[in-house]
């Protein structure tokens, strides 16, 4: 005559269990991180608000070729352009784009901007 099965076997289901705690308690402290700090200023004045930034603009056009004030930069001087006319634009730069312009191009004048000393860069396609 053949034994009956009466017990169940529940030590693979308490490895399971234990696992499922050990990844629990790993991943609970990094849940209690906040994200990033910022400290908002409380008074600030109406003249900072109206005042006009001085950001330079840069135009790409749809053949990757650089603009600054309608006039026309070659790839070889982009940096010196850049870290002479960032004296006069401490605000930072804005890239402006052709819906067509290469990825490339932008990178290219991103990186030329990065070490002309330019802190804040921002991105427009028109």
């Amino acid at each position: 005559m053949r034994d009956t099965f009466n017990e169940i076997n529940i030590t693979p289901l308490t490895d399971i269990f234990l696992v499922l705690l050990i990844i629990m308690m790993v991943i609970a402290p990094l849940l209690d991180q906040q994200g990033i700090s910022l400290t908002v200023p409380e008074n600030v004045e109406q003249s900072q608000i109206t005042k006009d930034p001085q950001i330079l603009t840069v135009y790409v056009s749809h053949n990757d070729k650089y603009f600054i004030n309608n006039e026309e930069i070659s790839p070889d001087m982009l940096g010196t352009v850049l870290s002479n006319e960032m004296k006069n634009y401490p605000d930072g730069l804005l890239i402006q784009t052709d819906g067509s312009s290469t990825h490339g191009a932008v990178v290219k004048l991103m990186d030329k901007a990065r070490y002309a000393g330019v802190k804040a860069i921002s991105l427009d396609q028109i």
